[in-house]
């Protein structure tokens, strides 16, 4: 093993930072050095050729095909953030970028993420890649099939699927009304779905083709035709595959190192069994916040990055200033688990950021009510008017007539179900905490910053450490595109460091430092390229 001298540090990091540029690494009198030269004929003038290192254009991190199909520069993704904090600002920021933002359209109105498409497919158009976030419904299952017919009206080519606990008739739907056969027998599926998933039961799901229990009635009602359905049993559900790690949000809390391997290895074991003419690639997320992350996952075979949290920090998102403020200041031990406004009934939690707000508490002691009380009236007066004074701010019964107004429009059946059953009523009025709590930190509401519920992953705190004392700290300098870059660029010079390294070069502890850039320095490092 050849030890590089501590003195020769800032060299060595200055020629593994030039990600474009190949290098020998030679040895003359006794000192290690980097020459540029011919790849394929090592120099003769030295006293020993120690290696050589090749470009890493961050173009080229991950996988071809991803970024082919999807018509991207870089295998990057920022993900799909309920309520447009993934907004529309994100998408078009990213897709000018040559990556893809999806916009979070769960909880949305329909006119709303109507608007949305208008304004994406104005601004882009066919010149730059863009997706929508269709959710699992299992409360409102009308609301997900207006957001299909929605999708197909528009011709929306591209959705995440999120938080399935199971296929439905309307993601199925979306699949398969976008199938089609060429005339070279070859078929096509138009209407692409990037699934992202933490458990492996739903994975296999999206990892294998509909099945015929969905779209049998889907052929009967009109809305595929016969041969589409037939098509349907020859392509998997899902394009791509996100192994949804410890993430903000809906999450399982499952460790990357070990869901994404897993998620490979069951595409793998599926791909033999029905042999697609194009395997789902399998991409990351949760956790993705700093080069040595980005690396991290590419190196486990991820064929792409999905980054959320890190991204509601940043000046395009959809949220407020002080949401912003508050997770560019998040550390590790600032998150914490609560209730899920859209699965509350289920039981199923959301992770969210615990600094400044005082939302998982109270959240939490709301869905222990719902576990132990029958009804609002069973609820201790003592507890009920606790409730009124600090949670909801009014009488229970004001929330329930706002309640009420709300489901008159969006989902009737909720009001007709709460009349006859007392607890479906209560939990309706506990979800009104819920959902508002996100519109409070979406909106800066002023006098409830202790009420918001801002969604949030270990990420986030890990990102804020990695760029103390740059450009990056500050919320009103994060830009996406430039977040990205770093990631992408720090990924290429770590696996740059690692090729030294396994060419039996020990480097300083100290190279490479991997600060975060400037947009000046980002422009400067990664330009120009051709692939």
């Amino acid at each position: 093993m050849v030890v590089v001298p501590t003195t020769h540090a800032e060299t060595l990091e200055r020629a593994i930072e030039r990600v474009r540029d190949p290098f020998w690494i030679v040895e003359r009198g006794g000192a290690v050095e980097f020459a540029e030269g011919d790849p394929s004929t090592p120099p003769t003038d030295v006293d020993r050729v120690l290696g050589y290192l090749p470009p890493v254009n961050p173009e080229q991190i991950g996988s071809a095909s991803f970024r082919r199909d999807h018509g991207l520069k870089y295998a990057y993704v920022s993900g799909a953030m309920a309520n447009g904090i993934g907004s529309v600002e994100i998408a078009e920021a990213m897709g000018k970028a040559g990556m893809l933002g999806i916009f979070g359209a769960a909880g949305l109105p329909i006119p709303r993420v109507e608007a949305a498409i208008t304004r994406l497919q104005s601004s882009l158009g066919n010149s730059s890649p863009f997706g929508f976030n269709l959710i699992h419904s299992p409360n409102e299952p009308d609301l997900e099939s207006a957001v299909v017919d929605l999708y197909l009206k528009h011709q929306i080519r591209l959705v995440e699927a999120s938080a399935y606990l199971d296929l439905t008739s309307q993601v199925v739907r979306y699949r398969a009304a976008g199938l089609r056969r060429e005339p070279s027998g070859t078929i096509v599926a138009d209407n692409k779905v990037m699934a992202k998933v933490s458990r492996v039961e739903v994975a296999a799901k999206f990892l294998a083709p509909a099945p015929s229990r969905l779209l049998k009635p889907l052929v009967e009602s009109g809305q595929i035709t016969p041969e589409q359905a037939n098509w349907a049993e020859y392509v998997p559900m899902a394009d791509d595959l996100t192994a949804e790690a410890d993430s903000g949000g809906h999450t399982d809390n499952q460790a990357a190192i070990v869901l994404i391997p897993t998620m490979i290895s069951l595409r793998n074991r599926l791909q033999r069994e029905f042999g697609f003419d194009n395997p789902v690639r399998i991409g990351a997320a949760g956790g993705i916040a700093t080069p040595w992350s980005a690396t991290a996952a590419f190196a486990m075979g991820a064929d792409y990055l999905v980054v959320g949290s890190v991204h509601q920090s940043c000046v395009e998102s959809g949220t407020s200033d002080t949401v912003r403020t508050m997770l560019c200041q998040a550390q590790q031990a600032d998150i914490a688990m609560a209730p899920a406004a859209d699965m509350f009934e289920m039981g199923v939690k959301v992770q969210v950021l615990k600094r400044g707000t005082m939302f998982a508490m109270r959240a939490a002691k709301l869905y222990e009510l719902y576990r132990s009380c029958e009804s609002i009236d069973q609820i201790p007066a003592t507890e009920r008017a606790s409730l009124e004074k600090t949670v909801f701010r009014a009488p229970l019964a004001t929330i329930w007539e706002q309640t009420r107004s709300y489901f008159e429009r969006r989902d009737p059946r909720q009001i007709e179900r709460a009349e006859r059953e007392p607890r479906h009523k209560m939990a309706l009025c506990f979800r009104w905490y819920l959902g508002q709590s996100s519109h409070w930190a979406n909106s800066g509401e002023v006098g409830r910053a202790v009420d918001y519920q801002v969604w949030c992953g270990p990420a986030m705190a890990a990102f804020n450490e990695w760029v103390k004392g740059s450009e990056l700290e500050r919320p009103e300098s994060r830009h996406v595109a430039d977040v990205a870059r770093n990631l992408l660029y720090g990924a290429a010079v770590l696996i740059r460091a690692q090729l030294l390294q396994v060419q039996g070069i020990a480097l300083p502890a100290s190279v490479p430092r991997l600060s975060p850039l400037s947009r000046t320095e980002l422009d400067t490092r990664l330009a120009p390229f051709s692939a």
